[in-house]
Order: C-alpha cells, then structure tokens, then sequence
C-alpha cells in the first residue's frame, strides 16, 4: 500500500541538502555553500504549501532539488511513496511524468525556436503518449483549459504577453497529468493585474485536478491568498512552518514576525508596528554556528551560538501542526 493510500503526504522530504563547492582565493580554497541545509517537509495530497523568504534563501534550490533537476547531496526525497533519489535514468524519466515544474520567468523557459503547440506537446512527444493525432488534440485541450484559444497553436512565444507565455508554461507543466507540481514563482515576473489571473487559474486547476502544489514567491500576500500551509525559509533551512491563517495570525519566530510585519496595511491610518531587522543576511558559504537567525535576532542568548534549534511541533490544532525552529519562540 502506497503511502497516499494509507493517508500519508504525497511529499516527504527528509534531511535534504544541497551543497556547492566553491573555490575561494588564490589559493583555491575549498568550501561548501549551503543552499539547503538538512530540510524536513510534507505536503498532502491536494494541497499547497508555500514556501516564503528573502532572496537567496534557497527556496528556488529547495524546489529543484526535490525534483531532482539538482542533485542533493544528502538526504530523501519521496513522492506518491516513491524514492526519487534512488531512481535511475529511465525510472526518473517515468517518474517526471508525475513531477512538473512551472518555472519563475516567462520568457526565458520557452524555446522562441518553436511555436507554442510544438512546446506543449514536447512532454507528450518524449513520453510517446498516443497517436499523433491524439497528441494535437491533447494540446488544444490544455490551451482551453488555461484560457487560451486554439489559434495560439501555430504562433510563437514572442507574439505573446508575459501572462500569456505563463499559461502557455503552465500548459506544458500539465500535459502529463502530473500530482505534484513546483511552482517556482510564478507570478513575480507578471504586471498586478494579470497576478491575480494567473493565481486564480491555479487555484482553479488544484480544485479540479487535484494538484499538489509547492508555491514558491517572496510575496506574503500572495502565498496567503494560494496556500493551505506556509514554510518560512532563512539561509538554506525551514525556521517556521504552520497551517496558513495559524502563521499569521500567532506567528512564533522571530524572522516571520520581522516578515509579517512589512506587509502593507490596507488602511493607511494603520498604527502598525514594522519590525526593522538589523544587520546583514550571513554568506551560505559561512553560516553562523548554532541558530543561523541569531546574528540578526534581538533575542539571541549564548544558547542559540552553541546549539542549533530543530523544526520541533510546539502547537497542534484542528487545522494541523505548528512547527519552529528557535530556543525561545513566541516571545
């Protein structure tokens, strides 16, 4: 019995890193940097997480890696139950038909050599998935189901917004029906007024398909609007993660009170307090010893210098669990 057969996450990453040599200085010397850094996570079947952070944090690396399009140096990674680390050529080839990107920027992941139904049927194609004709049919399906007409099919990506080339990218990503897909992103790169389209479209494709999603962004508002779940990254590891309105309203670490803070208030009049952090985000290549927060947090104690705080649950209700990385959370 599989592991979404017997109620379990469709993802579940375990103790996964990702680590670049660097070569620094004359003397060529050798150094790891620390993009992901021993990282826990799941996500059940049908749902989005969203996985918020300043850039550079690794969130992007995180989502590559998962799906193998990185290698990790250590740690695992299961979707549907299946080990895809383990997986060989050809097994990760079969895998990929479950696992889907939707890349950050519109522009640069579509070939401008080909046309459009040559682009969303290339997954089709690779996979030999029906007959020719049966291929043509599919993809005038997928550009019907993220808004688009079929006369788009023989045109370029040039001729295209940047809101259009994203449903083209998201047509592709769901050519293969896949279960799991990464969003990376995906509306950062798109004027505020075709955002909430894009979102919207997402939204209605998890509803109907029953998608599971990790949504990556740098915007609380709109990881609020699209997850079920939030994970807070900081320097390459999970530092807080709880079910979406749990986290915002009864935030617990530090960071994630520093972040929530700088959300706009809707009402100018608004009194509300914005947590200025100070100093410097650390070098990946360097990271503090003990608590990687602690060389900006106002409550950092010898503690946190010589012991490193796991993503433990502190809180667990209806809507599911509070985790945190910190010595002293909440306060």
């Amino acid at each position: 019995m599989s592991q979404i057969e017997s109620g379990g996450p469709l993802l579940q990453v375990t103790n996964l890193s990702k680590h670049f040599p660097i070569s620094q200085g004359w003397l060529r010397k050798k150094l790891q940097l620390k993009a992901v850094d021993e990282v826990d996570l799941q996500i059940d079947a049908g749902k989005t997480l969203g996985l918020v952070g300043e850039s550079g944090c690794g969130k992007s690396t995180l989502g590559r890696t998962i799906l193998r399009l990185q290698q990790p140096t250590a740690g695992e990674v299961h979707i549907s139950g299946q080990n895809i680390r383990e997986l060989d050529r050809p097994g990760l080839k079969k895998a990929r038909r479950n696992m889907q990107i939707i890349f950050h920027d519109p522009y640069a992941s579509l070939s401008p050599r080909r046309t459009v139904g040559q682009i969303i049927r290339e997954p089709l194609d690779l996979h030999r998935v029906g007959a020719a004709a049966e291929r043509r049919e599919r993809v005038a399906d997928l550009l019907h189901t993220v808004g688009m007409r079929s006369n788009a099919l023989n045109r370029y990506p040039h001729e295209f917004s940047g809101g259009q080339r994203q449903r083209i990218g998201i047509a592709r990503a769901l050519a293969l029906d896949p279960q799991f897909i990464v969003a990376d992103e995906p509306v950062s790169a798109l004027d505020v007024s075709v955002q909430s389209q894009v979102l919207n479209l997402l939204a209605e494709l998890k509803e109907e398909r029953g998608i599971t999603f990790l949504f990556i962004s740098h915007d609380l508002a709109v990881i609020q609007h699209v997850s079920d779940e939030i994970a807070v990254m900081y320097l390459g590891r999970i530092i807080e993660q709880a079910p979406v309105m749990q986290l915002y309203q009864s935030p617990r670490h530090p960071y994630t009170k520093a972040l929530l803070s700088a959300i706009p208030a809707p009402d100018p009049r608004s009194k509300s307090k914005r947590i200025v952090l100070q100093g410097e985000v650390p070098s990946a290549l360097s990271p503090p010893s003990g608590c990687v927060f602690r060389n900006r947090c106002p409550l950092a104690t010898e503690l946190c210098a010589n012991s490193k705080p796991e993503l433990e649950i502190e809180t667990v209700s209806d809507e599911g669990a509070h985790k945190v990385a910190c010595h002293y959370p909440g306060s």
